[in-house]
């Protein structure tokens, strides 16, 4: 039996469809279901049980001898939100907390870290254990997963086998539900969908030109291997850096898009909004040789074929994974 948090969600509910697609069907989804618009998300799925991410606590104590593996991705993902006690309880005491029941019942543990902890940058974007105490991220999401990856590290009691993911900029199918906080991806296709052209901010630094803002985005289906690839792997405990090695800008991204839904480009650049000023990242690039050098080998997807696969086999035909 897998334990899945985050079950509804953008990330889990695709890996609970990875997980069922590569023949894992004993699978226990862990969120809150009061969200109508995840409800697609998960009601194709095999799967074995619900669980309220309220009462799983309860549950694992009374179900850990079932139990095979905690694949920990809930979390309040809200890139602007202003209430920090809540981050903290989600995203930190929440995690400690499954990390404490990972080591009583002899659970591994995969959970997801975030590449919003590097903040700027200014210190690389390098997974080195030693660095990443000296990150400085920019909001609270960012801090709050900051603060976990942090803690972990300096545990002398630890699961027998653990990892913390930082996922880069992370697109596809299931996020639908993101609204604002939906990927670049998505948003273009909408807004290219309904009014045939897309608007990208400004750069506010003089040494992006507009557009040129770069990110390292991830396909879903990527991150799905890599996670399915720690499953089996359970050696080399740690932080590990998710992303696919390249950093490519907004621009490129929004071209590509025009170019999966067989559109004329019309690419206009508006101010970033004000309640982004201060806490949006100019470039990220993922360091992926820890994550080679322990064996992943699996090539990722380039941004043009993610977004290709993306709009023609999900967003246009109003699929779920």
């Amino acid at each position: 039996m897998i334990v899945v948090t985050g079950a509804a969600g953008f990330i889990g509910s695709y890996v609970v469809g990875k997980l069922n697609r590569e023949g894992f069907k004993d699978i226990v989804l862990v969120d809150k279901y009061d969200d109508p618009l995840k409800f697609q998300n998960y009601q194709t799925k095999t799967y074995s049980e619900m669980v309220d991410r309220d009462n799983f606590f309860d549950w694992l104590a009374v179900n850990e001898k079932l139990v095979q593996m905690i694949i920990h991705l809930g979390a309040r993902t809200d890139t602007v939100g202003q209430e920090p006690e809540i981050y903290q309880q989600l995203n930190l005491k929440y995690s400690q907390k499954i990390w404490k029941a990972c080591i009583q019942y002899g659970l591994p543990l995969i959970y997801a870290s975030s590449a919003s902890t590097y903040g700027e940058g200014e210190l690389g974007f390098d997974d080195d254990h030693a660095l990443i105490p000296r990150l400085k991220p920019l909001n609270l999401y960012a801090q709050s997963k900051h603060d976990f990856d942090c803690w972990a590290l300096k545990q002398k009691d630890q699961p027998f086998f653990w990892t913390g993911l930082k996922f880069f900029n992370v697109f596809g199918p299931n996020e639908y539900h993101k609204d604002r906080m939906s990927s670049v991806i998505f948003q273009a296709y909408n807004t290219v969908f309904q009014t045939g052209k897309m608007d990208l901010f400004r750069s506010h630094r003089p040494d992006f030109k507009d557009g040129e803002q770069s990110r390292d985005f991830i396909y879903v289906e990527d991150v799905a291997k890599v996670i399915l690839f720690f499953m089996n792997h359970r050696t080399n405990s740690g932080v590990y850096n998710v992303g696919t090695g390249e950093s490519r800008s907004y621009l490129s991204l929004t071209k590509a898009v025009f170019k999966s839904m067989n559109k004329v480009e019309n690419i206009g650049f508006v101010d970033t909004p004000a309640d982004l000023l201060g806490k949006y990242q100019y470039y990220t690039c993922a360091n992926i040789q820890k994550l080679i050098s322990i064996g992943y080998s699996e090539p990722f997807l380039s941004l043009e074929d993610g977004i290709e696969d993306y709009v023609k086999n999900y967003l246009m035909p109003g699929s779920r994974y």
